[in-house]
């Protein structure tokens, strides 16, 4: 089936993890970066997620899962060793309506974790659907090459225009011509060229 892409706004809603080891702490790290409110329900955890815990980053249940901590999410991730738990925590997700992703097991997945470049507000995400996530890791690579830290404070520059564009009156058309130029490669390579005389 294809798949639909969403970046998700997941401050103050509730992410359960299922799972504490090393694989659960890098969700449980991409989902606190997006503001998720954070609960995790493993009997065991490595130091990274005890710290989280100590500071109440997270909510630890040391224990095993139950299917009434599936109660009240927003989404569950699958992150332990177990596939037949797995399987079980997505037929139950399914059945009440919480996405639901179990690491490394595609056929029990409502969304997949994709492969991101990261510069600030800018996000690229990219997905193979499941079927390589080698191949999604090998293009962030490239891309991340290509894009660089710059592209961090272009787009902030990028969103105080943008909102200095809307405070004027002019036609829709022309200030979608605007922005347009405001993102453009020539603007890019004027703001590149600012910043490093400013420097001088």
């Amino acid at each position: 089936m294809p798949l639909f892409p969403a970046f998700l706004k997941l401050e103050g809603r509730r992410c359960l993890v299922v799972g504490a080891g090393r694989i659960a702490e890098e969700k449980i790290e991409s989902l606190l970066r997006a503001g998720g409110k954070i609960e995790v329900v493993a009997p065991e955890g490595t130091g990274r997620v005890r710290a989280w815990s100590r500071t109440r980053k997270i909510r630890w249940q040391q224990r095993r899962f139950r299917a009434a901590d599936l109660r009240g999410a927003f989404l569950v991730v699958a992150a332990t060793s177990s596939p037949k738990l797995h399987a079980q925590i997505f037929r139950r997700a399914r059945r009440i309506g919480v996405l639901c992703n179990s690491v490394d097991d595609p056929a029990h997945c409502d969304f997949y974790y994709g492969s991101v470049v990261r510069r600030g507000e800018l996000q690229i995400a990219i997905s193979t659907g499941g079927h390589s996530p080698a191949l999604a890791q090998r293009l962030r690579k490239k891309l991340e090459k290509e894009i660089g830290a710059e592209y961090e404070r272009f787009v902030t520059a990028l969103g105080a225009a943008r909102k200095r564009l809307f405070a004027k009156t002019m036609t829709p058309a022309r200030r979608k011509q605007l922005l347009h130029e405001l993102a453009s490669e020539i603007s890019f390579e004027r703001f590149l060229r600012k910043r490093r005389a400013s420097k001088k």
